[in-house]
């Protein structure tokens, strides 16, 4: 894939995260006939492959919420590298999946459809300076706005499309 270097490449990446979102919400009666399913480990420093269906759908849920942040944060901070991001142990994070996973799989996917639509707003607005801004992740080290969509959410939230796919069969 080419480098994104300005706004015109936002449709694309508004497309991949489309057509994710789109593969999690066809799965929304498989996923409904296979309740109540059994509450997996989240804490910790394990592997999400691990994970069922309802901590796949509570941590798409709160991580795209959580990145858009994360993005905004960096496009708004000074020139020099802006501080963002966590781990997979950070408590909030843990905490939050462990609280949205016993939620109705309706609401997680109508909040996974919410916030693509977030972003499907927001990222056409990002100019090409905006693309380039640094942050500086904990563990990753200096990235660019544009590596952070990539890795933490359009890849991410593709992954996730697959795992949920794959838990359920098909």
């Amino acid at each position: 894939m080419a480098p994104m270097t300005d706004s015109l490449d936002a449709p694309e990446q508004i497309g991949r995260l489309a057509a994710a979102t789109a593969v999690i919400a066809s799965l929304r009666g498989p996923i409904r006939a296979g309740e109540p399913w059994p509450a997996g480990p989240v804490s910790g420093d394990g592997p999400e492959a691990e994970w069922g269906p309802p901590e796949v759908l509570a941590h798409t849920s709160e991580m795209l919420q959580y990145w858009l942040g994360e993005i905004e944060r960096v496009v708004a901070g000074s020139p020099q590298p802006v501080a963002f991001g966590r781990v997979s142990t950070d408590q909030l994070r843990t905490l939050t999946i462990e609280r949205d996973r016993s939620l109705p799989t309706g609401e997680l996917i109508s909040r996974i459809q919410s916030s693509v639509a977030r972003y499907a707003a927001r990222l056409p607005e990002l100019s090409a300076a905006d693309w380039q801004r640094r942050g500086l992740h904990p563990r990753l080290g200096e990235m660019t706005v544009e590596a952070m969509l990539q890795r933490f959410v359009v890849s991410h939230l593709a992954e996730h499309a697959v795992q949920l796919r794959a838990a359920l069969g098909g």
